[in-house]
């Protein structure tokens, strides 16, 4: 057996180190050809270009510069030190990704960070839960409004536990600069699961289940719609109480040929249950609720998922991909993404067919 010195060992032993990380790294990296969801018990792990988790959650997708961006909270794995749901809060903030084939996705980095300092109302963990980005072109911004809950991260009624949070940025992948927190009609009701719609003229709409706690008037949880104003960066005097919506929440919102579709979770906490969804030819309402859209297994559980976002394919506006999450509660970050193509009977109704795997190319009819 030939003898080798002691340095020469030591080059050997870390060359196979680092062989061997490069080959784990190999391993996890892919590349995707197709949205694979699974059954409707799988969270099927998605990985980016390098192999990692994507951990954006909770977010949503916006075309820009001839690419799609899949933004999202980043959180973390338990345990932590801060309670039994530290893992749905965030000490990184909002993160970044970007894919031309809404297939194969590179982290661009974090967008909006949370704070080192404790004085700051970005200090983590906290909460920039169901993030949201829609670009002014007026303003030539890009505008991010979340469902802001401040340090340690607890939900709460008082003002900094359940607001509205907006930042702002001049290009889409940040860095957004944080303009404050505030909730739209009244201090009264506290902001709890919400999104933006942009519509065709250019305003845009906070729709979010405002919580009004006892004993104060009106006391109960509904869904509201209110105006931003011509910036998108504060609330005006315009909203709209849809009141055949209580008690839901994770609204998902898109227009299509004239009529407004909004999806919706009931309220359950973490517990998967029936999506209901409501038309409309106003966004302003009045809204019409036509019940589960989803078909296939266990549609009566939104196939083990709760709606995030919904979005159409760029070039084609009547091809709307819905966009949704399989929470795992005892660990956030594992938790797994499933897309759908909507798909419309008549010009106003929709359905969710469940599709364990499919292709851009094979759009379901």
């Amino acid at each position: 057996m030939p003898s080798y010195s002691r340095n020469t060992l030591q080059r050997w032993l870390l060359f196979i180190v680092c062989f061997s990380a490069l080959s784990t790294l190999r391993l996890t990296a892919q590349t995707y050809s197709q949205f694979t969801n699974g059954d409707v018990t799988e969270h099927v792990p998605w990985r980016d270009t390098t192999g990692n988790l994507i951990n954006a959650h909770d977010g949503g997708i916006i075309f820009a510069n001839g690419k799609y961006h899949w933004y999202g909270m980043a959180l973390r794995p338990l345990p932590v030190s801060n309670g039994p749901d530290g893992g749905q809060k965030t000490t990184v903030g909002v993160v970044m990704y970007s894919s031309t084939d809404l297939y194969n996705w590179t982290y661009e980095g974090v967008i909006l960070a949370c704070s080192p300092d404790p004085k700051n109302p970005l200090y983590g963990p906290m909460r920039f839960e169901r993030p949201k980005i829609v670009y002014n072109a007026a303003t030539r911004q890009y505008v991010m409004w979340f469902h802001y809950v401040g340090y340690p991260g607890d939900h709460g009624t008082k003002i900094g536990t359940g607001d509205a949070g907006v930042a702002v940025s001049s290009k889409v992948n940040g860095p957004y600069a944080f303009r404050g927190y505030s909730r739209p009609i009244d201090a009264n009701g506290v902001v709890r699961d919400f999104t933006l719609f942009q519509d065709d003229d250019g305003s845009a709409y906070f729709i979010y289940d405002r919580d009004v706690p006892q004993p104060l008037p009106g006391a109960g949880r509904v869904l509201h719609i209110a105006k931003l104003t011509a910036d998108y960066l504060g609330f005006s005097s315009t909203w709209y109480e849809i009141a055949n919506a209580s008690r839901r929440e994770a609204p998902v919102i898109f227009k299509r040929n004239g009529f407004y579709f909004l999806i919706t979770s009931a309220e359950t906490g973490w517990k998967n249950n029936a999506a209901n969804y409501y038309r409309s030819t106003s966004i302003m309402g009045p809204y019409t609720e036509l019940g589960n859209p989803c078909i296939g297994p266990d549609p009566e559980l939104t196939f083990d998922a709760q709606g995030t976002y919904a979005f159409p394919i760029h070039g084609k506006p009547n091809e709307i991909i819905f966009l949704a999450e399989r929470h795992i509660t005892t660990r956030m970050t594992d938790s797994s993404y499933i897309f759908l193509p909507i798909q419309f009977p008549t010009p106003s109704t929709l359905e969710l067919q469940y599709q364990p795997t499919w292709r851009l190319t094979h759009w379901p009819q």
